[in-house]
């Protein structure tokens, strides 16, 4: 037997983290900045590729960037209060913290492409290059994001698959 499969985890949320995350209005909000940011990713991506396959559309897909980025913000500004709410830190919270990690990278990239947009620091090819490192970053870390809700749920128990109210 492997050590893997003879390790216990530790559940993501203890029974009062559970409640703040259930009773806090910052779920919710995250549960609508999270699926909107990434319709706006699929929407900025097909523009940013289509500047890079032609020349053309720079300026859409500019805006649609910046429009991410946005986002990415908000997402980021709201995500830190529900962890200070749920689990009494604003980053880093142990349940969360690889999460965190790769955010301040993706954080990072999309503030960089900012910058570079700004100054005139890269061309065209080179912010649209950019563009995708910091999407490829945001990638990883919505699929860290989606595998942590994943366990959230199967550790949740059948109640939170069977009532609707649970999915909150």
């Amino acid at each position: 037997m492997s050590q893997r499969g003879s390790r216990t985890r530790q559940p993501l949320y203890d029974a009062q983290q559970r409640a703040r995350r259930d009773a806090t209005a910052w779920t919710l909000v995250q549960g609508v900045l999270a699926p909107l940011q990434f319709l706006v990713f699929l929407v900025s991506l097909a523009l940013v590729l289509r500047t890079l396959a032609s020349g053309e559309g720079a300026f859409a897909a500019n805006v649609s960037i910046v429009a991410k980025t946005g986002l990415l913000y908000a997402i980021m500004v709201t995500g830190s209060i529900w962890e200070k709410v749920v689990f009494g830190r604003y980053l880093f919270a142990p349940a969360f913290y690889w999460e965190d990690m790769v955010s301040m990278l993706v954080l990072a990239l999309h503030s960089l492409y900012l910058v570079a947009l700004a100054t005139g620091w890269l061309d065209t090819t080179g912010l649209m290059l950019l563009a995708l490192a910091a999407y490829a970053s945001y990638a990883i870390n919505a699929t860290q994001f989606l595998l942590k809700l994943r366990a959230a749920r199967l550790q949740a128990g059948p109640a939170l698959h069977l009532s609707p109210e649970g999915a909150r």
